[in-house]
């Protein structure tokens, strides 16, 4: 098969939007350390120090999510170069590397979103 332009460039709204589903996630669990951060120094419990402590694994973990997308993304745009300057063969490599990270992306993003699963269980859990 063929690389032509236009095959990298469907990577770009699925990425876009990942990084934007992404970005969502960080902000959303970085008010939340805040709030919990506040109260912490309040009341100084344990149990919100440990909470914190996962929140900042996950926000860890998004960071390379992020750090995954964005490079697929940097990956697709070199391999529209390398085609605009006919190194198909380059080409082929970097689209390939660019579609690797994308999964390693998503792959995070699983991992997260079992992490937040079983944090939101443990909370239920305790309501019972």
């Amino acid at each position: 098969m063929e690389l032509t332009l236009s095959i990298p460039a469907l990577l770009f709204p699925a990425i876009s939007l990942t990084m934007l589903a992404y970005n969502a996630r960080y902000l959303a669990i970085a008010a939340l350390i805040r709030q919990l951060h506040q109260k912490y120094q309040e009341t100084e419990s344990e149990s919100i120090g440990l909470q914190v402590k996962k929140l900042n694994r996950r926000l860890t973990i998004i960071k390379n999510m992020q750090a995954s997308a964005i490079a697929s993304f940097l990956l697709a745009v070199i391999t529209m170069a390398l085609i605009y300057l006919q190194y198909s063969q380059f080409a082929n490599i970097v689209f390939g590397i660019s579609l690797l990270a994308l999964m390693v992306s998503l792959v995070l993003s699983l991992i997260e979103v079992q992490i937040s699963t079983k944090a939101l269980a443990i909370q239920l859990k305790d309501m019972e």
